[in-house]
Formats: C-alpha cells, sequence, structure tokens
C-alpha cells in the first residue's frame, strides 16, 4: 500500500506521517528529510536551499525524480512531501492533504525551529508562494487543486492523535472496500 502525505509548512505532515507509518506498519519516507539531506549534503540552509532552488530548477527535478522512484519502485511507504499525491500519481492507494491557517502553521514552525513566529511566518508564506509558483512552472500543478486527495484535514482542529484516528479510520474502511471489489466507491448522496 502507498499512502501520501502532504500539505505545506507546519501543517503536521511529518507527525503524522511518522504516527500513520508506525500505525500500521508501513515505512515512512519523507521529502523534506531527503531536501535537507540534499542541502547539506552541499552546505546550505534548507532556506538557502530553497531559495537556489528558485533560480535552479534542476534541485527540484532531482528531489521530485527521487520520490517519484520511491512512489513506484516501494511497497508498504507512508511517502510525504508537498508533492507526495502529485508525484505518486496513480500508484497511490490513499492520498491525505493536511492544512491549517497561516498563524497556527508559523507558530508550530517557530516552535520546532526556535525562532520567532513573525519570521516563521515570513519565512513560510514565502517558501509556501515560491514553491507554488515552481510547481506550476515546471509541472502544470496547481497545488492549491486538492481535487486529487482523498481527504483533506484541517490540522489546527483535531490534536495530532484525533488526525491519526481519522487517518487510521480512513484507511481501513478503504482496504475494507478494495478487499470486497467496491473501490472506487461511487457515493449516492440524496439531498
Amino acid at each position: 500500500m502507498l499512502i501520501t502525505v502532504s500539505g505545506p509548512p507546519g501543517s503536521g505532515k511529518s507527525t503524522t506521517a511518522s504516527k500513520l507509518a508506525e500505525a500500521l506498519d508501513l515505512d515512512h519516507v519523507s521529502g523534506g528529510d531527503i531536501f535537507r539531506e540534499l542541502a547539506d549534503e552541499r552546505g546550505y540552509t534548507p532556506l538557502e536551499f530553497n531559495k537556489l532552488a528558485e533560480e535552479n530548477e534542476q534541485i527540484d527535478r532531482d528531489l521530485d525524480r527521487r520520490l517519484r522512484s520511491v512512489a513506484v519502485d516501494r511497497d508498504d511507504v507512508v511517502l510525504e512531501s508537498r508533492l507526495a499525491g502529485w508525484l505518486a500519481g496513480d500508484v497511490a492507494d490513499f492520498r491525505v492533504w493536511l492544512d491549517a491557517p497561516l498563524d497556527v502553521r508559523a507558530k508550530r514552525v517557530a516552535d520546532r525551529e526556535g525562532k520567532p513566529v513573525s519570521e516563521a511566518r515570513e519565512e513560510s508564506a514565502a517558501r509556501q508562494s515560491s514553491e507554488a509558483d515552481r510547481y506550476e512552472e515546471y509541472y502544470g500543478i496547481d497545488i492549491t487543486d486538492l481535487t486529487i486527495y482523498d481527504l483533506s484535514i484541517n490540522t489546527a482542529r483535531w490534536n495530532a492523535d484525533a488526525v491519526l484516528d481519522m487517518l487510521v479510520t480512513a484507511v481501513d474502511e478503504y482496504d475494507a472496500e478494495v478487499d470486497e471489489g467496491k473501490y472506487p466507491v461511487e457515493a449516492d448522496y440524496d439531498f
């Protein structure tokens, strides 16, 4: 099974993906970890490397190729990155988008990185805008188009354990539908 977890900085991707992988006994592959490794290997901070990526599209393309390779070549993985849902494409079994308001995400990033919230807010907004522009330019992807995701969750409304419970329930339901040959489910709404 391949599950993707995507969302902007501070949305809870890493925490959720790690816990989900553990709960479902899957491997966890983090695009952020790979990006930070690439930055460190080349002597840059992640922010510096992200700015460099604005000028050198090969950085994004190399990272995205690695992530796509994981999606295609490996089984039993929770793949986490901003573009994971898009990169996994038709090989993903279940795609999740996590989000929260910018102020909530900035506070999380500030707490995690030990910086002022105002700085984290500014950096997060700039990074999100920069990445959205690059995704559109390189791949024609509108990162705000959430129609490819099976589930989208505002992580500001629930704690990490509640988000995990929702996802485990959703994935279990998906598995049951697949096992019974009912997937994709055609919803029958009566309004």
